[in-house]
């Protein structure tokens, strides 16, 4: 990737700030189909270089940088999308929000890493389907939630007789989100069972004791298919299980922690899946016992836990062939 211009966007719901690093050029644009093409327009008559030497740099924004993601996509541009908080850091001290002030530094970021940056590229339409299908599930189940946790302080301290309408339409919304989530599950299964590649990496996980079934979509979704992360290492380090030093000089001497900084969602999914572990598959269950009873950290060997969870979970996916328990063939 030979990038000799870098094009900074500060993505909005309405419209785009665009600056351009070299050219120190900038204009706003609307966050739409036309005015994208109006954009990229601009851009390559404002500099002098071409298509394949121009990168643009955005924040990852959900729906409001989708379009503009699947523009450049279609088109055949050289893009990337960052997380907020890489370019929030990136721009040291700020007071306020000025977002064509904001366009610039990314633009002025993005040239001073483009050796570095690796470009993206939008996973497949199942994909996407399924990321989306999850996070709706996944604020259904949240909702379904509150409304038990109502309706059983309900049933503690206030009588039927009297609140029937309070019991009754709590009572209905449990059973029609219930309703919709397993609607929105036999989608995704749907989507999984047709696609040949997505149901061969839903087996080789799931074949592995105590991963489950959501923790195998989920997982799917967020590595593009297992194609966006080399090593379950780096993957580790996005779900924020992978142990960093706390060291710095001869006067910090902190132990050896996790970062918070983690996709929560991922990260509890294989806490659970590691005590399910320990309850119901006999390696882990032994491990952990031992490690107990040599005093050491109950929390850190769940974290272990997780991490050779999630080592296998790639193993079986690279190898192309499910999970063997060979404990169990031992005598």
């Amino acid at each position: 990737m030979n990038v000799k211009e870098t094009v900074g966007i500060d993505v909005g719901k309405i419209t785009n700030e665009v600056f351009i690093h070299i050219a120190k050029k900038s204009k706003s644009f609307n966050n739409t189909e036309k005015g994208i093409t109006s954009m990229v327009k601009w851009v390559l008559a404002s500099t002098e270089y071409s298509k394949e030497e121009i990168l643009f740099v955005f924040e990852h924004t959900g729906l409001y940088s989708y379009i503009l993601a699947a523009h450049l996509t279609e088109q055949g541009y050289l893009y990337t999308m960052l997380p907020g908080l890489e370019i929030k850091r990136s721009m040291g001290i700020v007071r306020g929000k000025d977002d064509k002030i904001d366009a610039k530094k990314i633009a002025l970021y993005a040239y001073r890493r483009k050796d570095e940056i690796k470009t993206y590229r939008l996973p497949s339409d199942n994909i996407k389907e399924i990321r989306s299908l999850i996070s709706l599930r996944e604020r259904l189940v949240k909702q379904r939630s509150g409304y038990k946790a109502s309706l059983g302080e309900s049933k503690i301290f206030l009588k039927r007789k009297g609140n029937s309408t309070l019991f009754s339409v709590q009572e209905r919304m449990i059973k029609e989100l219930t309703k919709q989530i397993d609607k929105v599950e036999k989608k995704i299964t749907d989507i999984v069972n047709k696609d040949e590649n997505l149901k061969r990496l839903y087996k080789l996980i799931t074949s592995i004791k105590g991963v489950g079934e959501q923790t195998a979509l989920l997982m799917i979704g967020l590595t593009d298919g297992f194609t966006r992360f080399k090593t379950w290492r780096q993957f580790a380090t996005y779900c924020g299980i992978a142990p960093f030093p706390n060291t710095s000089g001869i006067s910090i001497r902190g132990k050896t922690k996790v970062s918070n900084l983690a996709n929560k969602r991922m990260k509890t999914l294989l806490d659970l899946c590691a005590k399910c572990s320990i309850q119901h598959n006999n390696e882990m269950k032994l491990y952990y016992e031992r490690r107990l009873s040599e005093r050491k950290s109950k929390m850190s060997t769940i974290n272990i836990i997780r991490n050779k969870l999630l080592a296998r979970i790639f193993a079986v996916v690279n190898r192309g062939t499910p999970y063997v328990d060979t404990l169990a063939y031992c005598s």
